[in-house]
Formats: structure tokens, C-alpha cells, sequence
């Protein structure tokens, strides 16, 4: 299943990056998340893992991910490594416009129930 969705932002790239990386300010928009931390000592770039549970469908589910690119005030990319989940492949991208940033989030995923999962 694929789901992307954008939205614009009135604020420039680098006041909306701190929301993609720093767990407090994520769970303070990514509402489904009940937690986020990063599970090694990297805490930025490429190979940083992270954990985190999210409650959705009545379901809660836990995920472990790494950090596939990592482009300072543009792009986040990263893909579940084990859990709840056979595969997630996210990607939260910032675009510069004139009246700040486009935020958009793609996601590309398969749950675990065969092809009802798809």
C-alpha cells in the first residue's frame, strides 16, 4: 500500500526539520506515535536507528527502523528493519516555495496479513 499525503507549511525548511528528527516535537504532530527513541548513539545521518510504537487500527504496532538518507533540512528517508510490519518505507521531504515549505510524507507499505496486506 502506498499513501502520500502534503501539506503546506508558512515556516522555512530549517524551523521544520527539528519536528522529523528530535523525538519530543515528532510525537507532538505524528499523533498515532506512542513512542519514539533512537536505539543507538548515532542520533543524525545515514544508519541511525530508531524504534518506535504506533497505534493504528486498533492496533498497536512496534517497529524497529534505520535511516536510509538523510539530506539536513530536506529529506528523511527510512525503512523498518523488524516488527509489526513486513515492510514500511517512509520518505518526509521539505520543499522550499515563497510562502515557506511544502511538507510531504510517502509511505510505502506492507502489513502483515498476505495479500490483504498489500
Amino acid at each position: 500500500m502506498r499513501i502520500e499525503r502534503s501539506g503546506e507549511i508558512a515556516a522555512p525548511s530549517e524551523k521544520i526539520w527539528p519536528y522529523l528528527i528530535e523525538p519530543e516535537k515528532i510525537m507532538q504532530w505524528f499523533t498515532l506515535l506512542k513512542k519514539f527513541e533512537y536505539t543507538g548513539e548515532q542520533r543524525g545521518g545515514v544508519g541511525t536507528t530508531f524504534y518506535y510504537e504506533e497505534k493504528s487500527g486498533g492496533q498497536l504496532l512496534k517497529m524497529n527502523y534505520i535511516v536510509t538518507e538523510w539530506i539536513e533540512n530536506e529529506k528523511l528517508a527510512f525503512g523498518v528493519t523488524s516488527g509489526s510490519l513486513k515492510k514500511d518505507d517512509q520518505i518526509w521531504s521539505i520543499e522550499t516555495i515563497p510562502a515557506g515549505s511544502i511538507f510531504t510524507m510517502f509511505e510505502d507499505l506492507e502489513m502483515p496479513m498476505g495479500i490483504i496486506g498489500k
